[in-house]
């Protein structure tokens, strides 16, 4: 199982713009450089964030913004966002083999012996995402790069 990189790739873009917007214009070019990946991929998360009401922009080199402070923002808000997996979108984390052979003991009876199971499993992780904030995310961000002896920002954005 794996959830795709979007995921932490809408973390890392939203810690980035907590970070710095009010030091900068946060584009998908400077995102894209910090995650290293193509500005094209950051723009469609941006988009899919901003589409949750997570995130406002301005199309060009206008720049992305927080639209609600990060302690509102859990990761659930963001998987859901930015992953087409997830209870948001009504799909299921596992996907299931299409036809197993219903005459078959085991292809008969494995949606019975497994479906509850793996949606309990399911259930757990997006109650674990909905615990965490982003505003958790970024203090905890925020104290690893101070003891690598970084210098960061002042947390806190002008949406907090």
């Amino acid at each position: 199982m794996q959830i795709s990189s979007r995921f932490t790739i809408a973390v890392h873009a939203l810690a980035y713009i907590d970070l710095f917007e009010s030091q900068m214009r946060v584009t998908s070019a400077v995102l894209a450089q910090s995650i290293r990946v193509n500005p094209v991929i950051i723009r469609g998360v941006l988009s899919d964030l901003k589409a949750a009401g997570i995130v406002d922009a301005r199309k060009g080199s206008g720049g992305t913004w927080l639209a609600r402070p990060l302690s509102s923002v859990t990761l659930y808000d963001v998987f859901a966002a930015v992953d087409p997996v997830g209870g948001a979108s009504g799909s299921e984390l596992f996907h299931f083999h299409e036809n197993p052979a219903p005459q078959c003991v085991v292809g008969g009876n494995i949606h019975t012996a497994l479906d509850d199971k793996l949606l309990a499993v399911q259930d757990a992780m997006e109650e674990q995402l909905r615990a965490v904030t982003l505003e958790t995310v970024v203090a905890d961000l925020v104290g690893a790069a101070r003891s690598r002896g970084q210098e960061v920002p002042e947390v806190g954005s002008a949406a907090a």
